[in-house]
């Protein structure tokens, strides 16, 4: 069928005269109020509806006054206690303790028998209310306004039409379901099992989505195991790649002036088509998505779309982005990645480990002034970064370190001549001054002549840590020797680092998102706790570019 002629039929549907047909009758409600209904069925009813299943929709019609067009959306739930249940459980067991055959063409049941145990109760949730307005258009409310005594009611199960209707229902009159800007995600199914529903695909009722109600909503999927969540999932992606086709702008890096605040504000154009291409981010932790699977068969999304997908995993593997960073450019996310590790690996028990993970790496207020704060922090980034040359990470860009010493200790470290580090060392040369302060810290007069004039000491708590760390001495003078900086030295910790970028993952993943491209995370191999920390960071960076972009008005 075409898609105008699916539209048309969408349109056309009146639920008020469609859903009351006498072939598709279940039952009359015995008890009714504003959230609950229990309906009296009959076997027979329900093999000529064939079947209720679990979730089925139901239209309670009001009977009682031929004015009155409304009928109550029900959807089954559970069984449902009759008055009479007691005495058809008791006739049962008296006639299974017979051995009498109770069904079939040897039933030795008499017609009344038959015709009480065919009987039995069924409980159903009210969702809502469809009826007539004053202009003569069906609508629905979310809840009842009345009801009546349930005996003026009559239970019927929708048939396609109807169903497509309710499944299909848009917030605003102004959206058609089915247009240009809508894709059918596919066909309702009420159960896992099908002898009903096999033999009655012709009126499988479409399921169409608007693109306002899959993106920037929050969308759930549950069912049971080997029902396709997967497959549902990867037809959601698919979907959401063709609403993406339909945008009308591109990428801005930068806002204009020129721009409304009102323009902005509004994703979608008039249509109903998004502004802009829209990014998927998939979390993939078994690894169904990332990786090629007997069940695919060509359809993967990296297969499908392998323009538009660009896939990470912590581990190197072919095809795929490495998440990793440099923990010489990205100071504060290497040394978190540094401290969780250490912490869930139980060594954080020491104490000069303690004091290390304790260490704050994040600038001053006022760093960009060149003054005593600013001058302390160059001297702490300094330490650990040599910290983390001589535990293995290898090094990138410019090998040399620029940091404030002192002409009293420059003149001391080499007997060849002094190091300046503010002119810019090597990190050997680094590594070797800032052991040889650490190591006569305690006795060499000009720190003690500074902590006198300046009232506190030369070295603050933070870069003594990383000096101990550095040298592998809990104490100055080569006092209470540790395992120091070889505690980085783990393989676990320098897989993290790559001397190869500049930029780091989680921010070239929120510019793929904007751009409208496909970003699969492998979280099936690796370490938990880093594929932990990796995962907040994406999110953290996406909810930041977010931020930003809605602030700036972009």
């Amino acid at each position: 069928m075409k898609t105008v002629d699916k539209i048309k039929n969408l349109m056309s549907v009146d639920p008020l005269k469609e859903g009351k047909q006498p072939d598709l009758y279940v039952g009359h409600p015995f008890t009714l109020d504003y959230n609950r209904a229990n309906i009296l069925v009959c076997d027979d009813d329900k093999e000529r509806v064939k079947g209720i299943a679990q979730g089925t929709f139901l239209l309670a019609f009001y009977d009682n006054e031929e004015t009155v067009e409304e009928a109550i959306l029900l959807r089954a739930i559970a069984p449902a206690k009759l008055p009479t249940d007691s005495a058809v459980i008791s006739s049962m067991i008296e006639y299974y303790k017979d051995n009498l055959p109770t069904s079939g063409n040897n039933s030795k049941l008499d017609d009344f028998t038959r015709y009480e145990f065919s009987f039995s109760g069924l409980e159903c949730r009210v969702l809502g209310t469809f009826y007539r307005n004053a202009v003569g258009k069906v609508e629905f409310g979310a809840d009842l306004e009345n009801f009546y005594s349930a005996h003026h009611y009559s239970v019927h199960k929708v048939n396609k039409n109807v169903l497509g209707f309710i499944v299909n229902q848009r917030d605003s009159p102004d959206i058609i379901p089915g247009n240009d800007n809508e894709f059918s995600i596919g066909h309702v199914r009420y159960s896992s099992s099908l002898r009903f529903q096999s033999k009655d695909i012709e009126n499988n009722a479409e399921v169409f989505i608007h693109p306002a109600d899959l993106l920037g909503k929050r969308t759930s999927l549950f069912g049971m195991t080997r029902t396709g969540k997967s497959n549902t999932v990867k037809k959601v992606i698919e979907a959401t790649v063709q609403i993406s086709s339909k945008s009308t702008q591109e990428l801005k890096i930068e806002n204009s002036e020129h721009d409304k605040v009102e323009e902005n504000l509004n994703s979608f154009d008039i249509k109903g088509s998004p502004k802009f291409p829209v990014g998927q981010i998939i979390f993939d932790v078994n690894g169904e998505y990332a990786n090629a699977n007997l069940q695919d068969e060509g359809t993967a999304i990296f297969e499908m779309y392998k323009s538009s997908v660009f896939r990470y995993s912590v581990l190197d593997k072919k095809d795929f982005l490495v998440m990793k960073i440099n923990f010489f450019k990205e100071i504060e996310n290497g040394f978190e990645m540094i401290s969780s590790f250490i912490r869930t690996t139980g060594q954080s028990t020491t104490g000069y480990l303690e004091n290390f993970l304790s260490v704050d790496l994040s600038k001053p207020a006022g760093y960009d002034g060149f003054n005593g704060a600013s001058v302390r922090f160059d001297r702490i980034i300094a330490a650990y970064k040599c910290c983390l040359y001589k535990a293995g990470f290898s090094l990138s860009g410019s090998n040399n370190l620029k940091f404030v010493g002192a002409d009293e200790i420059n003149a001391k470290i080499k007997s060849e001549g002094p190091i300046d580090p503010k002119k810019g060392i090597t990190y050997d040369e680094a590594c070797l001054w800032l052991e040889w302060v650490w190591e006569n810290y305690e006795t060499e007069k000009f720190f003690s002549d500074k902590k006198i004039k300046d009232g506190k000491e030369w070295a603050d708590e933070d870069l003594k840590s990383l000096m101990a760390m550095l040298s592998g001495f809990r104490s100055p003078g080569k006092k209470n020797k540790v395992y120091g900086f070889k505690a980085l030295n783990r393989r676990e910790i320098l897989d993290l680092h790559t001397n190869l970028t500049e930029s780091s993952f989680e921010k070239d993943i929120a510019f793929r998102l904007r751009q409208g491209k496909i970003v699969i995370v492998d979280l099936s191999q690796g370490n938990p706790e880093i594929q932990r920390i990796f995962s907040e960071k994406i999110c953290q960076s996406i909810f930041s570019n977010s931020m930003n972009r809605f602030i700036s008005n972009s």
